[in-house]
């Protein structure tokens, strides 16, 4: 089972995470609001398909005695017409013949991460009994929700990253 905390306190977007005894920094970019600590949660995302592929085709080589030298995953995430799309290229060195070659990258469409993103996972998400008590029910409309949605998560909106962000006092 993998576990990890992340915590965020008063430095903008800067947010502390450990796994296990691993420590990592995630932030946005300054153009967010961010102040470029660490990677971004997308960058996170990406950094995880990409190891998981590696090691996988890696364990994979191995197993089968096949002359694997490096494995490199380049990897893009955008958002096309409202669906998240994420472009995996492998670059694969070592003497393999182009069967191998093609069952790693069949292999790679498999992978653990892989399989959890294009399958979805289960979130559940509760309160903490120690956290303070949740302030009284307000009702929204559909409209003042999505706009607050917009104003908190810019990253989420790939259009917002093309454009510079300006401030009312601009």
């Amino acid at each position: 089972m993998a576990r990890a905390k992340a915590s965020i306190s008063d430095q903008a977007f800067v947010t502390a995470i450990t796994t296990g005894r691993h420590a990592l920094v995630s932030d946005e970019p300054p153009a967010l609001g961010g102040q470029d600590m660490g990677p971004a949660p997308y960058d996170l995302l990406l950094a995880s398909l990409g190891s998981c592929t590696a090691i996988t085709l890696k364990m994979y080589a191995d197993r089968k005695g096949w002359p694997l030298k490096a494995v490199h995953v380049d990897l893009k995430h955008y958002k096309d017409e409202n669906r998240s799309k994420i472009e995996r290229v492998l670059h694969i060195e070592g003497d393999l013949d182009d069967a191998q070659r093609a069952r790693l990258a069949d292999i790679a469409e498999r992978t653990p991460v892989t399989l959890t993103l294009l399958n979805g996972a289960d979130i559940a998400t509760t309160l903490s009994s120690d956290a303070p008590a949740a302030p009284p029910a307000v009702s929204y409309t559909e409209d003042e929700l999505d706009e607050a949605l917009e104003e908190s998560f810019p990253a989420s909106d790939a259009a917002n990253l093309a454009q510079p962000r300006h401030s009312d006092r601009d």
